[in-house]
């Protein structure tokens, strides 16, 4: 029997749910309502499917990026463009891009098929995002995202160029090497955010030190395409100084990106200690509820 996926909008009448699997989007757009209907006929017709196209790849999508691919899918093959950049100076497998490259394939279809003033697909907090001339979007930064805590907030504009962001970190659904708290990157694009995210995320570190608790992937997820590498389970108290020389490094992991145009800006985030690259000020606010398309978690 054919699984189909989950889709209906939500009781807002605003947003439509798209769920199948793992995968579980959020989904607005503004603009005429003719146009808003037939970008979300076309939402709902490309994520028909779309998971068993991934399913159908799924072990050379958990393998090691390398130069050159035998990828097929649309969706498989922008994965591991976003990956490529860095699988030269350390491991990484196109998974690490897989939730901004949905969202990104589900945005496409949208703006393939109506002409819209602003649209976004939030995939778990990695976001696609389509700004038309004039808008602009709000994103909420938690202090700590498995956490209630204090509140950022960042503005995007239309002129930045900005088409994705992305969150990576300790927190997160997937694994991560490093300690920060979150890393969220804006980029081009939503799968270059997803894959730089868990670049700079990864780099938030300090090897060794004995304040870390780590254990290998696969005895937490024998699927994992991490495999046997050790990932971050705890960090117990560090010094100021420790958690300085960790974000210093995630830090320096940014600026290349930043400088090689990979990223337009990242914001980096370790207990309780924020730097910022290359974005605009954040504005701090009180810790309050955010609207779920708008809060980005890891």
């Amino acid at each position: 029997m054919t699984r189909l996926p989950q889709i209906a909008l939500l009781s807002d009448g605003r947003r439509l749910h798209l769920q199948d699997g793992p995968i579980d989007l959020i989904v607005e757009a503004r603009g005429p309502a003719d146009a808003v209907r037939a970008a979300y006929e076309a939402a709902a017709q490309r994520f028909t499917g779309l998971l068993d196209e991934l399913c159908a790849e799924l072990p050379k999508l958990r393998a090691a990026a390398e130069e050159r691919t035998s990828l097929r899918g649309v969706v498989a093959r922008r994965m591991h463009a976003a990956v490529a950049p860095f699988a030269a100076d350390c491991f990484i497998t196109p998974m690490a891009a897989v939730a901004g490259s949905v969202a990104e394939e589900i945005l496409g279809a949208m703006l393939g098929a109506a002409m819209l003033d602003q649209a976004y697909v939030n995939n778990g907090g990695d976001i696609a995002l389509h700004l038309g001339k004039g808008e602009y979007f709000s994103i909420g930064l938690m202090d700590r995202p498995d956490r209630d805590g204090v509140m950022r907030t960042m503005r995007v504009d239309a002129d930045d160029q900005v088409g994705g962001v992305a969150t990576s970190g300790r927190h997160g659904r997937s694994f991560s090497l490093g300690i920060a708290d979150a890393v969220t990157v804006l980029a081009a694009t939503a799968s270059q955010a997803d894959a730089a995210a868990t670049v700079i995320a990864n780099a938030v570190d300090l090897p060794g030190h004995p304040a870390i608790v780590r254990l290998p992937a696969c005895e937490l997820q024998p699927d994992s395409d991490l495999g046997a590498r050790l990932v971050t389970r705890h960090v117990h108290e560090l010094s100021h100084n420790e958690i300085a020389a960790a974000l210093e490094s995630g830090v320096e992991c940014a600026r290349q990106l930043f400088d090689r145009g990979l990223i337009e800006g990242a914001v980096l985030q370790l207990c309780g200690d924020m730097l910022v690259i290359g974005t605009k000020d954040i504005e701090r606010q009180e810790a309050r509820p955010c609207r779920l398309e708008n809060a980005v978690h890891a």
